[in-house]
């Protein structure tokens, strides 16, 4: 069955990529300010656009299935959403971090609150829609349940249930840019960041070069889930035990147990200290970040695969990271300095326990001004077969470590 674009609907389009006579100048976004009336809210409605005051759409990537539901004509344009019972489960925050614009410049603290703090800006003409979501739910691990037969963790009808699932609280976030803050973070001219951001989207979106009264943009990536463990109004209180296991992306270990890295089993190893720590009466946090292959998307991290295993002398440790920018042209692009701001959105300001080897997630979090009281290395008995040459590379590059390695011309990874 076809579907037919809806009927009777206007043809003519209006462009936002210049400033008209149609547009509304009543809803400035004033980032960092203390009261979030006087911040605004994040105005991106495809209906009424000229009440807009953003660049680009809600949904991240996702807009782009919204588009083709719309030309197949299985969605109208202007539905509104009918956000009854949506709001969070338990209320994150509000932190002082929430009002220094130079702790959080990539996500909207607001967020979940749209609907109660901005209700006096609602209206029939356009929307604001919410860009975190939080809720609870039970999440069940195999390797829990190996964890728990091996006397690793234990059962305590609260946290961890007899069935082996694990209670969360869960919050799905999207990203909202601050081009200014964004810019300042990373030590670049604002200009030269829209200029590029407009350039590698292919001219995607040209509010960037050609609306400089727009400072917010919802770019078109993917975002941030965060799973909390325990209790979660303890996480702000430096007084009680915080372990955190920030995660980037790798649907090949995540999800299916490739051996090739430790992602998987890192990761896995981070939710169960942050039972632990939740257990003694603190609290546990897993960020989970779309970042997939460096954020140098699946398809080049499969190249990379195959041009490592390929080369002469096979998969080696000494040229791990040089096949990666033989074909990406960089190292890693998921720029970790804009990751800490999911943990000051938290209320973070210590962590008991960071499970994490990486450098640049560790100078990421602590620049910012979280305090790190413990690194926390993957066990070598967790490394899998295949995944020997990464962490080799990885700890001769700066990740840290508490065991020594051989020369890393030593160690060599299996052909496929």
């Amino acid at each position: 069955m076809s579907h037919q674009p809806p009927k009777n609907k206007s043809k003519h389009i209006i462009l936002t990529s210049h400033l008209n006579g149609n547009q509304k100048h009543g809803f400035p976004i004033h980032w960092g300010a203390a009261n979030p009336i006087d911040r605004g809210p994040i105005i991106a409605s495809l209906r009424g656009s000229g009440y807009r005051n953003v660049i680009g759409s809600h949904a991240g990537s996702y807009g782009i299935y919204r588009a083709l539901a719309v030309a197949s004509g299985v969605l109208d344009p202007d539905h509104k959403a009918d956000l009854t019972n949506t709001s969070p489960i338990v209320n994150l925050g509000p932190h002082p971090s929430w009002s220094d614009p130079d702790k959080i410049v990539s996500l909207d603290p607001y967020g979940a609150m749209t609907g109660d703090l901005f209700a006096q800006f609602h209206s029939d003409n356009y929307d604001i829609f919410p860009t975190i979501a939080i809720t609870k739910a039970h999440i069940n691990i195999p390797e829990i349940k190996d964890e728990i037969a091996k006397g690793r963790l234990e059962i305590d009808g609260k946290i961890l249930k007899e069935d082996g699932n694990l209670v969360v609280t869960k919050a799905a976030i999207d990203p909202v840019w601050y081009l200014p803050g964004i810019a300042k973070r990373l030590g670049i001219d604002q200009w030269d960041l829209r200029r590029a951001l407009f350039q590698q989207t292919g001219g995607m979106f040209p509010e960037l070069v050609t609306r400089p009264d727009l400072n917010v943009f919802l770019p078109p990536i993917g975002g941030t889930t965060v799973y909390v463990i325990g209790d979660e109004t303890t996480i702000a209180d430096p007084h009680y035990p915080l372990a955190v296991r920030v995660h980037d992306e790798c649907n090949g270990s995540d999800v299916f147990g490739s051996d090739i890295c430790t992602c998987r089993p890192y990761l896995v190893h981070g939710i169960e200290v942050c039972i632990q720590t939740a257990q003694v009466g603190g609290a546990g946090i897993i960020v989970y970040c779309r970042k997939e292959g460096r954020a140098l998307g699946e398809v080049t991290k499969f190249l990379v695969y195959n041009a490592r295993k390929r080369q002469l002398g096979g998969d080696r440790a000494d040229a791990y990271f040089v096949r990666t920018e033989c074909v990406a042209g960089v190292q890693d692009m998921r720029f970790q300095e804009l990751m800490s701001d999911v943990l000051h959105w938290l209320g973070v300001t210590k962590i008991d326990r960071l499970v994490s080897m990486s450098n640049m997630k560790y100078d990421a979090i602590t620049h910012s001004g979280i305090e790190v009281v413990e690194r926390v290395p993957i066990p070598p008995d967790l490394i899998p077969a295949d995944a020997a040459v990464e962490i080799a590379a990885k700890k001769a590059a700066g990740y840290y470590s508490d065991t020594a390695e051989p020369p890393l011309t030593q160690v060599k990874g299996r052909s496929y």
